[in-house]
């Protein structure tokens, strides 16, 4: 796979740069952390070479002066929001995250249910918290937010809002996702500690959009893909322009809010030691772009990806038709088009041929191979076997698992486990080649192979099972499918 971040710069680029933010408060910094801390996907596809984990490392330098607080929307709660990469929900991610973070040695204080109005869900969740010992805060919508300057920075509006004990000099604010209530849990906090005569600060740390690459670049139109759904819009700093004659690039939620902000330093230090969005940012991984091209390459087909999604929630009635029409205007801003992923048009060719579900995969070597339905294997186990088939240099023809092998699991399917689709699933099949392996060293030479699949792209004719799904996400593989079914029925598991 091409590069094109160089990641150990960045790490050394953020560390300087939020020590040197932490220095100018000289007391309490809350510090609010946009995407995922140590599982950020979405950044290493688009910058390839950025590390999933890097935020999680760089904090690590400062460990013992980090206290973490999780932040989630009572909202999301209630409607059981998911996080596609993972396939779980948020509430679920809270509770994995912070067992994450206390594995790497964080401190992690408590839970901040935002937006919270009694909603069951979310009783329900401080309910399951407090039994595990988790402290809890509750934060409460506010009237005219944020536009309300006045009322928000009041005993009526942030006053309402619970006082999260903290303990460490550096708190970092994170979610499972976006929307979450970060921002309005900091500024909570900075409302709360000025009334308590605490010297105390703020920062983010967004790494998208990047606020020095071009507004419709590739890599920050990804972002907007990503959040379609949430109506962010990348726009020029319009407060950056005035006050320095520069263009950065932000998104308007962070316009939005920055007056309110700006009015809360004004009462607390008498003035702003912001003069933008962009100055409250420390985000530096512009600097560490060392092959625009390949990032760029990459944006677009995230950008693909992200379409597809799309449209597969639609077909299951997880999404409105305006996020559909945005995504479609965020391709022609990038110069998208499926062409751009060799899988896709693979993959509808060898459905078309063989008149039943298929799918591709582009490989690291830039070779496609494509998987078809037959009677013992679905269009997503046949292709796995043919891509590590093809990685390790084995002639197609030879059958890695034999007949005799996957016809006892089929039956055990069908007869006892009460399935009615007898073909095996990708995560069967990893199974059925690793017992084979045993005995066949070509099967094992396959299985080897497996580590060489991260970062490949693969699309299906068809909406795959969910089992599938995350099999391919397991072993990195980005997957897309048609926004349609192998069956035209109401009802699909």
């Amino acid at each position: 796979m091409k590069i094109g971040f160089d990641n150990e710069k960045y790490l050394e680029l953020q560390a300087h740069h939020i020590r040197e933010r932490v220095a100018q408060f000289g007391g309490k910094l809350y510090m609010e952390f946009g995407g995922k801390l140590f599982d950020d996907h979405h950044a290493s596809r688009v910058l390839p070479g950025f590390q999933p984990d890097s935020k999680i490392r760089m904090l690590a330098t400062m460990k013992e002066d980090v206290e973490i607080v999780v932040v989630i929307s009572a909202g999301d709660i209630e409607k059981n929001k998911m996080r596609g990469d993972l396939g779980i929900s948020y509430d679920e991610d809270v509770l994995r995250l912070m067992d994450i973070f206390r594995q790497l040695g964080f401190y992690v204080g408590s839970v901040v249910i935002t937006q919270y109005a009694g909603q069951t869900g979310a009783d329900a969740f401080i309910k399951r918290l407090t039994a595990l010992g988790v402290q809890c805060y509750r934060h409460y919508p506010i009237a005219g937010y944020p536009s309300d300057v006045a009322h928000i920075v009041s005993d009526e509006g942030l006053g309402k809002n619970d006082y999260i004990e903290t303990t460490r000099p550096v708190v970092v604010i994170t979610a499972p996702g976006p929307g979450s209530g970060k921002m309005a849990t900091c500024l909570s906090q900075l409302y709360h500690d000025h009334k308590r005569g605490i010297a105390a600060g703020y920062a983010k740390y967004e790494t998208f959009p990047i606020w020095n690459l071009p507004l419709k670049h590739p890599v920050n139109l990804a972002y907007e893909a990503a959040t379609a759904d949430l109506n962010d819009v990348n726009m020029i700093d319009p407060f950056h322009l005035e006050a320095y004659g520069e263009t950065t690039v932000n998104y308007n939620r962070d316009v939005e809010i920055f007056p309110v902000l700006n009015a809360m330093f004004q009462k607390i230090q008498g003035e702003s030691p912001y003069k933008s969005p962009t100055d409250m940012g420390v985000n530096m991984a512009g600097f560490a772009i060392v092959d625009d091209e390949v990032c760029r390459a990459a944006s677009q087909v995230e950008i693909l990806r992200r379409y597809y999604k799309t449209m597969v929630q639609k077909a299951r009635g997880e999404c409105d038709e305006s996020v559909v029409r945005k995504l479609e205007i965020v391709m022609q801003q990038a110069h998208v088009t499926p062409e751009i992923c060799p899988a896709v048009g693979a993959a509808l060719e060898r459905a078309a041929e063989t008149g039943a579900p298929a799918g591709a995969m582009v490989l690291g070597d830039g070779g496609v191979v494509t998987g078809k339905t037959s009677s013992l294997l679905g269009a997503s186990a046949a292709l796995l076997l043919n891509a590590l088939k093809h990685l390790a240099g084995i002639d197609p023809a030879i059958e890695l698992i034999s007949p005799e092998v996957i016809e006892p699991i089929s039956v055990l399917k069908t007869d006892n486990l009460g399935h009615r689709n007898p073909r095996l699933h990708s995560d069967e099949v990893l199974i059925a080649l690793a017992i084979s392996g045993v005995s066949d060293p070509l099967a094992a030479l396959a299985q080897q192979q497996l580590s060489k699949l991260r970062g490949c792209d693969a699309h299906f004719s068809v909406i795959i099972s969910g089992e599938d799904i995350q099999l391919y996400q397991r072993l990195g593989i980005n997957v897309s499918c048609e926004p349609k079914y192998e069956i035209k029925k109401l009802y699909h598991k």
